[in-house]
């Protein structure tokens, strides 16, 4: 396992929000697994949603392969439904999908979303929003190799010219298209928070 980033400091821990759909292409599932790799090469550590499906269970995997620790945070409804990653190292059980996003926010030093569905764009806004109002100062990174994000990008930039969305706000989200951008990414300081 690897010790530390940059300067021997503790590692980074990365939180991934990503697909755990199956009826996905197959490059989405290989992409999760590079992350993982990555995470791993990198003696960090992986933050995830505790499932063991599609992105989801590719990046787990490819992550504890690589001698990363993996703390995965599952709702009671989905390792009922035997959907839990029993194999990380930490599985947080919680009761509601509120509390697995406070928790993997709690765990994380950063923010990752890779390609992904609705669950996914929750993610990424709440901690987008909460990044820019000042309630955290940790990085949130899109990784977008094939511009699965273009349309929602194009349109929360449509937000701010119509005078909806801040310049500040439109900051605080690095986009990304390759993986050791993304984590780079995920290692780098904040803009300073804005307003509402």
């Amino acid at each position: 396992m690897g010790h530390g980033g940059a300067g021997g400091r503790a590692p980074v821990r990365v939180c991934v929000y990503c697909a755990s759909i199956e009826t996905i292409a197959p490059h989405y599932p290989a992409l999760a697994a590079d992350v993982g790799r990555e995470i791993a090469t990198r003696g960090w550590e992986l933050v995830s949603g505790g499932g063991r499906r599609s992105m989801m269970g590719a990046v787990a995997t490819a992550a504890r392969a690589g001698g990363a620790r993996t703390t995965g945070v599952i709702p009671r409804s989905m390792v009922e439904r035997e959907w839990a990653d029993h194999d990380s190292d930490e599985l947080l059980v919680v009761d509601t999908m509120r509390e697995r996003k406070a928790l993997m926010e709690a765990h994380a030093d950063a923010f990752l979303a890779l390609p992904g569905g609705l669950g996914t764009c929750e993610e990424l806004f709440e901690v987008w929003t909460s990044g820019y109002l000042g309630l955290h100062a940790k990085p949130v990174v899109l990784l977008d190799p094939d511009g699965h994000w273009t349309g929602l990008l194009d349109w929360v930039r449509g937000l701010g010219d119509r005078g909806f969305v801040q310049p500040v706000a439109l900051a605080h989200l690095r986009v990304t298209t390759t993986v050791a951008a993304a984590l780079d990414a995920c290692a780098s300081t904040v803009p300073a928070p804005g307003g509402a």
